[in-house]
């Protein structure tokens, strides 16, 4: 039984709970901490990927202070420095440049060390709250709050309340600092092969709140919503969504969608729009509809299905990121079958259209309307059944 407020004990505090009832309220507790850190901190904070009401604003940079002593200004510029000098000795927390232990278990050490640097808050964190309250509270005394969130739990729960706040004080140190800034740079799935080594971990979602989608996050940072596959369920676009039906979010930014108009026969600039924009999204139907039928088909023809997973993963990775011996098995299998060594060729081909940031668009538009020319003229027909549908590529609507 539940008794409320029936009078406080120094060791039972003013809520009497069963221990599941406990369990419940540390969840609760830390998921509205890991709610605001992916909406408010990530989502609109750092990317401005909505826009939310100054209520429910406020609101999470209040429990951010009470939960975790956060800056918002800080985690920003950080957060913003690791996509500007990601994977690089630049970057703030990646586990390829400093080991995955150390980011794993030392994450919240490398954000303070980080947050502490004069230039990376001068050049990275602004357009970040700085009112009155952030001088003079949340920036200035960001332990009282911390503190504060001790008294509260242990008024409400007594000894279990102070477990309950340790639980709370290592909860965003351990998943965010640590897993999703370790584990989400070196082990899972890519949806898009980005320049950087982000992945997806599917399995701790609702622990999260979306954030376990990082290769999605980094192939389209600006988004508000994280999942692209139909099975992929992003807590945390949930919540944006409750809160844009109650007016108090709107949404500025989405992943660009490509969909494709039939009968189209000509490249024309909507075209050369969508496949500019939505670039990792043509990449990754490029490997499935293009490079991974022409492998299983050079296999059934030679008899390599011991190494055909492996040179699955190859095909689509950048060649500077492979070692020697992965690098050397690519291009055995390369030199091995010409149509594969085809399809590659036209592959990068294709992302070399994109590259050229100084291109008029019309170059563009000539470019790409000669890549779908030659690539039906080569006689792979994975290849030439995907040129002709890239000429129909377009933009949705992003709702």
């Amino acid at each position: 039984m539940i008794n409320l407020f029936s009078g406080f004990s120094w060791h039972a505090g003013l809520v009497d709970l069963p221990w599941w009832g406990y369990l419940l309220a540390g969840f609760v507790l830390t998921h509205i901490t890991i709610i605001s850190v992916t909406v408010f901190l990530h989502r609109h904070q750092a990317h401005r990927a909505l826009d939310l009401h100054p209520a429910i604003s406020h609101f999470f940079r209040f429990w951010l202070w009470l939960t975790t002593g956060t800056v918002t200004r800080e985690w920003v510029a950080v957060h913003r420095k690791h996509h500007a000098r990601c994977e690089t000795p630049d970057d703030p927390h990646s586990p390829q440049t400093r080991g995955i232990r150390t980011v794993l278990w030392r994450g919240a050490e490398l954000y303070r060390a980080e947050a502490g640097i004069a230039e990376t808050l001068e050049k990275y964190g602004h357009a970040t709250p700085d009112d009155w309250l952030e001088r003079h509270l949340y920036a200035r005394h960001s332990m009282l709050g911390i503190a504060l969130m001790l008294l509260i739990d242990y008024l409400l729960f007594g000894f279990f309340g102070v477990a309950l706040w340790a639980v709370q004080m290592v909860w965003i140190p351990f998943w965010a600092a640590g897993v999703i800034n370790g584990i989400g740079h070196w082990w899972g799935y890519r949806n898009y092969e980005t320049p950087d080594a982000s992945r997806n971990i599917a399995w701790f979602g609702f622990l999260v709140g979306g954030e376990e989608l990082h290769n999605n996050h980094h192939a389209f940072a600006s988004s508000a919503r994280f999942s692209m596959r139909r099975w992929e369920f992003d807590f945390g676009w949930g919540y944006i969504r409750l809160l844009q039906a109650l007016g108090l979010a709107r949404v500025k930014k989405l992943a660009p969608r490509p969909r494709i108009v039939a009968g189209k026969e000509r490249v024309d600039m909507d075209t050369v729009k969508a496949v500019v924009m939505a670039r990792f999204h043509v990449m990754a139907d490029y490997a499935r509809e293009v490079l991974w039928p022409v492998l299983r088909q050079e296999c059934r023809r030679g008899e390599c299905r011991k190494g055909l997973r492996m040179t699955r993963r190859l095909l689509v990775r950048d060649p500077e990121t492979m070692d020697e011996r992965s690098r050397g098995l690519l291009e055995g299998m390369l030199a091995r079958f010409s149509d594969l060594r085809t399809a590659y060729q036209y592959r990068e081909q294709l992302q070399q259209i994109w590259q050229r940031s100084a291109a008029s668009h019309e170059a563009l538009r000539q470019s790409l309307q000669d890549w779908c020319q030659r690539a039906e003229a080569t006689g792979v027909r994975a290849l030439q059944e995907f040129a002709r549908r890239l000429r129909g590529y377009s933009l949705q609507p992003a709702l």
